[in-house]
């Protein structure tokens, strides 16, 4: 596992023993195995965005803090120039940029993601809580939400409850970009 997964792992096991919460319990929270989470916890699985977010609302602190071991500052407005958003490498086949990373107490989260073609045949479906916004930017899009295939292109949009199983492919061997806004 990465560098980045390992502190994330670290920061998520420190909250909860700041806690002094169990892994059973918190596990049992979140919805989740305990054999998974502890696995988060140790560094063995990457965890999910919608997970850290999770966890992010459970312990009062931004889902920035959780990232990038940074706490966000600004309370007015927050200006991110292009190319300038830091990235989260969360998946291999995901690439995330935090939009609104250094505002303090957002409602929303905001993603400029990048999907890369991806060859293998497993695809791994997410949830997480609350809803999500996306608009296609770039390329197209298979929306996978439960049983549904949902085709997206450039202008395109979907709005959808997050905690329905979900994963978004790049068609025609292309990356593909969108804009994604979480709601909790």
């Amino acid at each position: 596992m990465d560098n980045k997964v390992k502190e994330i792992s670290e920061r998520i096991k420190g909250l909860r023993e700041s806690e002094n919460i169990s892994i059973e319990s918190l596990a049992r929270e979140l919805n989740i195995q305990s054999d998974i989470y502890q696995k988060y916890e140790n560094g063995e699985l990457d965890p999910p965005i919608g997970l850290l977010s999770q966890l992010a609302r459970k312990f009062n602190i931004d889902l920035t803090s959780i990232i990038t071991g940074e706490d966000p500052r600004l309370r007015k407005y927050s200006v991110v120039r292009k190319d300038k958003a830091p990235i989260i490498q969360r998946r291999r086949e995901y690439k995330y940029q935090d939009l609104s990373y250094n505002f303090v107490n957002k409602k929303a989260e905001t993603f400029l993601v990048t999907v890369e073609p991806k060859k293998e045949e497993n695809i791994n479906l997410y949830s997480h809580q609350g809803q999500e916004f996306n608009y296609v930017i770039e390329g197209s899009l298979k929306i996978m939400l439960n049983n549904n295939e949902i085709i997206l292109n450039e202008g395109d949009s979907i709005y959808f409850n997050s905690e329905e199983k979900h994963a978004m492919i790049p068609l025609n061997n292309k990356k593909a970009k969108f804009l994604a806004v979480v709601i909790s």
